[in-house]
């Protein structure tokens, strides 16, 4: 009933929002009411005894919450979208390990999406877990009907694997098949110049080449046979079979049917998905008249409150877990975006925050904007001076990513994280034979000689190009001075080792570019033991989203009102009533801003990149 009311509430807020705008005043008793029955007492869910943990492989997962702007449409919407935090995944699988009503995990691979979007440094954490689920003594299940290689990977943890009789299994090694478009651009008429630092610094060769350039197919290559082979050990680690023989299916066969995949192991039985609930009715002392065995999704169960934690865990010291997840670019930047003037606002707040003892930056980008990453990179080094900064790395760490890794205390990432990209590059784009056959022109006045370098109307001068390459040099010789000082590395043998180069997680920590394998609980807990901690802390997550209740009546509205240049309407605000309708006004721009976001920005003809 609790859950009607919400849905009912969340679907009459639209309309009532969008008749404020008429009805005035005489809606603000109605809008708190609508709110008083969605805040309505929830007693949560329930976890039945002898339960199995039901894991959909299909559910989207990534490092952050979704972003206040998201979670307020889909409470317009009504919608409840299928997705965690990787820490509220690797939380759960940890709480049902010592939850006695939880008696195993059931891996549902029927549906395809989530693990396929996962990078396999963020799966080996999950594996990990469910890894230490299993040594508990507890049981995990897999199912499939169509299993890639991600998500095999994962369900090769369980205990039992069983696949539908029409279902397959990839099994085909690895592969990276880049587009290029030289070709292209040159039929068209459009210029490109490349400038850059980095022998290996690949990101620009789809746009002047028609081919991998040799070191760029050498770093590839020996990236894809670290991935792959950790594939081969992992998982023939699991099912108790030889890498080498992983190596020769991969080789011969490629895709395998059901029968063919237990003959070789790599499956445990062959059954229907009525067949696999009756099996967890068993294990769960269902009974066969049931519809279904005794579960809780994972979702649910992140809700359950943990009772093994220690009541010191709600302590005043803190962690501070700053996600850092997308592309790194100039600003504030947007949803899905590393904003290097809002990430240093966000650790320059922590630097004085005197609760916070410790950070540990999660870092997932390629990279991108030079000068965010150094702005970023700037607090950070402050920030470590005063407390311990540790990194985890995820899927992906490099260029920008690792220009923020490199002041920290210790850098953690998994053998399969993919880091380093110590390179700098500059795209310079011109259309003057796009114009010209189309019998356009133009013609410039200038003041001084360099004036129009950055047109678009021509390709660069000789001179105007060896600027440029001034200036990315400039950057990667501070690129390879900071990696130096915060590595502790002489300077010739990072100079050996950048070149734009992308490594392993396990290469990186050969050369030096990482201190220490593991994950983001393997980094929370160095944190507390760099702050001298004990197990008096607990976590707290940045960057922090706001409550749909705060934006609507509380400071982060003034800010936002400001931003977008509302126009002010001349309402008194000594009548609490019309002080309210204010801030709705208020709301109503935030509305309109995520009905028309603008999800394109325009770059100048030469940005600095380090991707």
């Amino acid at each position: 009933m609790n859950n009607f009311l919400k849905q009912t509430a969340a679907s009459l807020l639209g309309t009532v929002l969008g008749l404020i705008v008429f009805s005035g005043i005489s809606t603000v008793g109605l809008l708190f009411l609508l709110f008083a029955v969605a805040g309505s007492k929830d007693t949560g869910p329930i976890v039945k005894d002898k339960s199995v943990l039901v894991f959909d492989l299909s559910m989207t997962i990534t490092d952050r919450e979704p972003s206040s702007g998201e979670v307020f449409q889909n409470t317009l919407s009504g919608v409840k979208p299928e997705r965690m935090t990787l820490r509220s995944v690797l939380d759960s699988i940890a709480k049902a390990k010592s939850d006695q009503r939880i008696v195993g995990i059931y891996l549902d691979a029927t549906r395809t999406g989530g693990a396929s979007n996962l990078g396999f440094a963020s799966l080996k954490e999950i594996r990990k877990a469910l890894e230490d689920f299993r040594a508990s003594g507890k049981k995990v299940i897999a199912y499939g009907m169509e299993w890639g290689e991600k998500e095999y990977y994962l369900s090769s943890a369980a205990d039992t694997i069983a696949l539908n009789p029409f279902g397959a299994m990839e099994m085909n090694g690895f592969s990276s098949q880049p587009v290029f478009l030289a070709g292209a651009l040159q039929k068209y008429g459009i210029g490109v110049q490349i400038v850059r630092v980095g022998k290996f610094k690949g990101a620009v060769e789809p746009l002047v080449l028609n081919k991998l350039s040799p070191e760029n197919r050498e770093q590839t290559q020996k990236l894809l046979n670290d991935i792959w082979g950790e594939w081969r050990a992992t998982v023939g680690n699991s099912r108790k079979i030889n890498p080498q023989k992983l190596q020769a299916i991969a080789d011969t066969q490629a895709i395998l049917e059901a029968n063919t995949a237990k003959s070789n192991g790599l499956i445990d039985q062959i059954a229907y998905s009525d067949q696999i609930v009756t099996d967890l009715k068993k294990l769960t002392n269902s009974k066969e008249s049931d519809k279904n065995f005794k579960h809780i999704d994972l979702m649910e169960y992140a809700q359950v409150p943990d009772k093994s934690l220690p009541v010191e865990r709600q302590a005043k010291n803190k962690i501070a877990v700053v996600y850092a997840e997308g592309e790194i670019v100039d600003g504030k930047g947007e949803e899905g975006q590393i904003g290097g003037d809002h990430f240093a606002a966000i650790f320059n707040k922590i630097r004085q925050d005197k609760d916070i003892k410790a950070v540990v930056l999660r870092i997932n980008s390629p990279g991108g904007s030079a000068i965010a990453s150094e702005v970023m990179q700037r607090e950070i080094k402050l920030t470590r001076q005063v407390k311990p900064v540790i990194v985890s790395m995820g899927d992906v760490a490099a260029s920008g990513g690792y220009w923020i890794a490199s002041d920290s205390n210790r850098i953690f990432a998994e053998p399969n994280t993919i880091t380093g990209s110590i390179g700098v590059f500059g795209i310079l784009i011109n259309g003057q034979k796009l114009a010209n056959d189309n019998g356009i022109t133009w013609d410039a006045v200038k003041t001084a000689r360099y004036a129009d370098s950055q047109t678009v109307a021509r390709p660069k001068s000789p001179e105007e190009l060896a600027i440029y390459q001034r200036s990315v040099n400039r950057i990667y010789n501070i690129f390879l001075s900071k990696v130096a000082q915060g590595r502790k590395l002489p300077a010739q043998k990072v100079a050996e080792i950048a070149q734009g180069r992308v490594w392993s997680g396990v290469a990186a920590k050969q050369i030096g570019l990482v201190d220490e394998i593991g994950g983001l609980n393997a980094a929370v807990e160095y944190a507390a033991k760099e702050a001298k901690l004990g197990k008096n802390w607990q976590l707290q997550e940045y960057p922090k989203e706001s409550t749909f209740g705060e934006r609507l009546f509380g400071q982060t509205v003034e800010d936002i009102s400001t931003t977008f240049g509302l126009q002010k309407v001349n309402i008194q605000p000594s009548n609490p009533l019309n002080a309210e309708l204010q801030k709705i006004q208020k709301e109503l721009a935030i509305m309109q801003n995520m009905n028309d976001p603008q999800g394109v920005y325009a770059r100048l003809p030469f940005n600095l990149i380090i991707e």
